[in-house]
């Protein structure tokens, strides 16, 4: 797949042969409902206004997303990134769907995995053929080069294209190139075929989505049977210590954070808010199961400031 941000169309649009290029309405146009009222953080606001102001807040900071990343955890999210690789561990081959996934983290990650097993693997095809001559050996190495990820492809889905703009940009400086792809999306309309990828996977994202229970059921569409769903999301703390030291750090320090480094203290004020409004462990496990995935449990990481949370399409 070449990698260039493309603008998908909703499925119900493609018949239509309509290019949607999403505002953060959190669900197409046809299905928004202005009257019905959600959150937005703490904040209690129309649907279609959260979508806009989401879109906004992603727009405002998306050149200093990675920074800010990196100063509010301490650089720990790289380890609980780390994580949820090894509970993913791809393979040669594997088709994935990064969602809400605009700078690249989780698709770098992905192929960097992939990218080490295929090298494994030419290495141990190469142990077992002793008598090679060493232009045989060269021929090989050289079929290999252009097959570096056995046809694996990432494809990162995310609905503002100044996020997805800045990943690529971050790609091309960081040397990735094969197996990438980039779409302008929504969680909520997902561009793409039925049981397509073999891993979905969302990592701090799923929380900024208007409906969740729809993007959860468009997860589960789009996976092959036997597919599986990973997401990553601040969660709910299990320690009364550190829940108390993790308030204060949040709503006193991380806003300071984003106004010095982004020029942006609301858009951190409603990261800390939006992260107090998602389910807690157990009650979004249910919501997983009852998009239809199975097998589905969860992980804490650090006290259950963050969870991977993991299911399957069986």
């Amino acid at each position: 797949m070449a990698a260039s941000i493309v603008a998908g169309a909703c499925r119900g649009c493609q018949g239509q042969g309509a290019r949607l290029f999403w505002r953060g309405l959190g669900s197409c146009a046809r299905r928004a409902a202005p009257d019905k009222e959600t959150h937005f953080g703490f904040q209690t606001v129309s649907e279609a206004e959260k979508g806009e102001k989401v879109y906004q807040v992603f727009e405002n900071v998306a050149k200093k997303y990675d920074l800010m990343n990196d100063s509010m955890s301490l650089g720990i999210h790289r380890v609980w990134k780390d994580i949820l690789l090894r509970h993913m561990n791809p393979y040669p081959g594997t088709q994935l769907l990064d969602v809400a996934g605009g700078t690249g983290d989780i698709a770098f990650r992905f192929i960097n995995s992939v990218r080490s097993q295929r090298e494994h693997q030419v290495r141990q095809k190469l142990r077992s053929h002793q008598n090679l001559s060493w232009q045989e050996i060269t021929n090989l190495y050289q079929e290999e080069e252009h097959q570096s990820l056995g046809g694996s492809q990432v494809v990162i889905c995310d609905i503002n294209a100044e996020m997805l703009k800045v990943g690529k940009q971050k790609s091309q400086h960081l040397g990735y190139s094969e197996g990438l792809s980039w779409v302008v999306g929504n969680a909520e309309e997902l561009p793409f075929n039925d049981d397509k990828f073999d891993i979905y996977t969302i990592a701090f994202g799923i929380r900024n989505v208007t409906h969740i229970d729809q993007a959860l059921q468009e997860a589960y569409r789009v996976l092959k049977p036997g597919g599986r769903f990973l997401c990553l999301e601040f969660s709910q703390v299990n320690n009364s210590i550190i829940s108390s030291l993790y308030d204060l750090y949040s709503f006193q320090v991380i806003p300071v954070l984003g106004e010095v480094i982004a020029g942006d203290w609301k858009a951190y004020q409603y990261l800390v808010e939006s992260i107090r409004r998602f389910p807690a462990q157990d009650e979004f496990k249910e919501m997983i199961e009852d998009a239809g995935f199975l097998k589905v449990e969860y992980q804490n990481l650090s006290s259950g400031i963050v969870a991977i949370h993991s299911g399957f399409k069986l």
